[in-house]
């Protein structure tokens, strides 16, 4: 065998790879758009494509009044907002502190803000729901923003930090020379060289907000206020022995879709990020 067949061979073998990768991640998500548009005895066949193609579960999910998927995908959409918006502001302005100010223990600050990132939800959860009934956040759907900070804004400061520390110096200081301020430099300086880490920050706030259940289950009980991951878990079929797996996966799809949608128009940014932070960390 000859070279050029031996990298013929070799391009063969690495594209039946990516493809077996790519069947594997994605094949869950086909299957659950398959499921989705099936109904009746249907869901019970493991066809690979349903034979009458309905899209009525995805209706169902809008027209029951006392599950209101809508309103919870609104606040969904709200609350991880907010999460982002919050996170990336304290973000920025602390890893400013932290990559660039020097004062005594800021390593042990740092270190200190990794390490809460690993602590598991339910460590804080009743210290947070005590916290949440005192200030008036328990029960509505914008006071998740505060518990949802807790996993978020650790992750943000630390890759943000990692990211400011490693700035060239000559943009702050000429900043100062020209009379700028902290504020100053942060926002005209920092900013505008910092989009791929905030995106890449931000992406991964919002799907943490997006997905988090059980702080979404603890702290809200209006069933108005709740967010879409408690609310999948809530539907139910006719009775207590059917489950409505055609509903659930419609559900999940309707969920999944602003995600991609989130990726795939910031998928430049992200990689840019997500190398920047392995390459200056």
């Amino acid at each position: 065998m000859n070279y050029q067949q031996q990298k013929i061979l070799g391009a063969i073998g690495l594209y039946l790879l990516v493809a077996v990768i790519a069947l594997f991640c994605l094949f869950p998500f086909y299957f659950a758009i398959v499921t989705s548009l099936k109904s009746g005895t249907e869901l019970f066949s493991s066809s690979l494509w349903p034979a009458s193609p309905s899209i009525k579960n995805y209706i169902a999910m809008f027209t029951v009044a006392e599950h209101p998927f809508g309103r919870h995908i609104l606040n969904s959409l709200m609350v991880s907002t907010l999460v982002v918006i919050a996170s990336l502001f304290l973000g920025v302005t602390a890893s400013y502190a932290l990559g660039r100010i020097q004062f005594r223990g800021r390593g042990l600050l740092l270190l200190t803000v990794l390490a809460v990132s690993m602590f598991p939800q339910v460590a804080v959860l009743s210290g947070m729901f005590e916290l949440m009934q005192a200030i008036g956040f328990y029960n509505h759907w914008w006071g998740l923003t505060l518990p949802y900070m807790v996993f978020t804004l650790p992750f943000t400061v630390w890759v943000l930090t990692t990211f400011v520390r490693d700035l060239p110096k000559e943009l702050e200081e000429a900043a100062i020379m020209d009379g700028c301020t902290p504020w100053g430099i942060i926002t005209k300086v920092f900013l505008p060289v910092m989009w791929p880490a905030l995106v890449t920050t931000g992406l991964l706030a919002f799907i943490a907000a997006w997905n988090e259940f059980m702080f979404a289950l603890t702290f809200v009980l209006n069933n108005a206020d709740r967010t879409v991951p408690v609310s999948i878990s809530l539907i139910s079929g006719a009775d207590k022995y059917e489950i409505p797996w055609g509903k659930i996966m419609a559900a999940s799809v309707l969920v999944t879709l602003p995600l991609i949608a989130l990726v795939l128009i910031f998928q430049r940014k992200i990689v840019g990020g997500l190398t920047a932070g392995a390459v200056k960390g």
